[in-house]
């Protein structure tokens, strides 16, 4: 399919003396893989224009200056539309949230499994034979239930090891929220406020105390300074092995969703 096909989705308005219309997203466009459809995401507010890919949901992220010239966008767009069909060709397969799928809990291999009765608690069930995930109510409804069964029980063990680590240095924290972010597993705010991934809840534990620790640390030293990572070193000693472990599979974790 032609390039110009995927600018016509991007700035579906083009004709001469139109007033420039606000961003539309999200969006599906096809690519020339396979006339495979691919879900992209446009957004304002950059000092640049970028186009990413987003692991959550196997397409892309278009994120535009305010104001932009129509034709600059479409000129970047013409010149990443290679980039952009190597690098989703190259994606893994998405594991999504269905009955009988198998993902990671905690760092360990967990089955989820769909109860037929229309009520009941979504739960961990450890066996001889593995760990299961019990999800209850409609096949329709268990994606949901199992993300929040998952978000759940990450802001439990999250908010569990910042007070922790919080404690041992002598800091105060704020608010402390889940999110689902690509580009970063953690952040701190000034006022102590701090925001994790989801995902983390489907690494080994030994990853999310880190990325607990490091973001705790942050409390003190608000850069990655070698005082920072002293911080860090004197909360979670083992610190390398976890961003060892992080470099290594992290990216693993973006592949399951709903």
């Amino acid at each position: 399919m032609p390039p110009t096909r995927l600018l016509d989705l991007l700035f579906p308005d083009r004709s001469p003396g139109t007033k420039q219309r606000a961003a539309p997203g999200p969006i599906i466009v096809e690519t020339r893989l396979g006339r495979q459809e691919i879900p992209v995401v446009v957004r304002a507010a950059a000092r640049r224009m970028i186009l990413r890919i987003d692991r959550r949901h196997g397409g892309a992220t278009l994120t535009l200056p305010r104001g932009v010239a129509r034709a600059r966008a479409e000129q970047f767009v013409l010149t990443q539309i290679g980039w952009l069909e190597q690098k989703l060709a190259s994606l893994p397969a998405r594991i999504a949230f269905r009955d009988g799928a198998s993902i990671p809990f905690r760092g360990a291999p967990c089955r989820i499994v769909h109860c037929q009765h229309s009520r009941g608690i979504t739960r961990i069930v450890k066996g001889d034979d593995g760990t299961f995930l019990y999800v209850h109510g409609t096949i329709e409804a268990l994606p949901g239930r199992v993300m929040r069964f998952l978000k759940m029980q990450a802001q439990q063990d999250l908010a569990a090891a910042s007070r922790h680590y919080a404690a041992k240095i002598g800091v105060e924290i704020g608010r402390i929220s889940i999110k689902d972010t690509v580009s970063r597993w953690g952040s701190c705010s000034a006022r102590g406020d701090l925001a994790y991934s989801w995902r983390l809840i489907l690494a080994p534990p030994f990853v999310l105390d880190y990325l607990a620790a490091h973001e705790v640390a942050h409390r003190l030293e608000m850069n990655h300074s070698v005082r920072y990572w002293r911080h860090v070193r004197s909360i979670y000693p083992e610190f390398r092995a976890a961003e060892d472990w992080l470099n290594r599979h992290g990216a693993t974790l973006h592949n399951y969703g709903p």
